[in-house]
């Protein structure tokens, strides 16, 4: 499925995932029905062909060095709808639908604070 032909990355149809140095890109989950941002992770190779072949998103973690299956252990995993690719294909969104919280603070999704000043306010306080 992944391609290493160079000359198709941006205009063409083949599949070619164009790691950094490290052997990362970024993935963007996004839930898959109501298109809210739910978390943004790295994938390596390995992640990115394990959640093609499953069907649920698998990252690699910096912190550990190694693949990471997403609800491994609190089984709030995500099953993968979609996966979009960028124009230079560095980066990807998955369109998934959650088993639970996505966050591993148990919140909806990572991102449930918002910038307040010099500080942060939790998304639905009131001004």
């Amino acid at each position: 499925m992944i391609s290493s032909d160079t000359a198709d990355r941006e205009a063409g149809r083949n599949f070619m995932p164009k790691f950094d140095a490290a052997g990362l890109l970024s993935a963007v989950v996004q839930h898959a029905e109501t298109g809210e941002v739910l978390m943004v992770a790295f994938m390596d190779e390995e992640a990115l062909q394990a959640t093609l072949d499953s069907g649920e998103a698998h990252f690699h973690s910096r912190s550990r060095g190694k693949l990471w299956k997403k609800g491994e252990s609190s089984g709030h995993v995500l099953a993968v709808q979609e996966i979009l690719v960028d124009c230079d294909q560095d980066a990807l969104v998955l369109k998934a639908l959650p088993a639970g919280p996505t966050c591993h603070t148990g919140a909806r999704s990572c991102f449930y604070r918002r910038v307040d000043g010099k500080g942060l306010a939790l998304l639905g306080d009131s001004e």
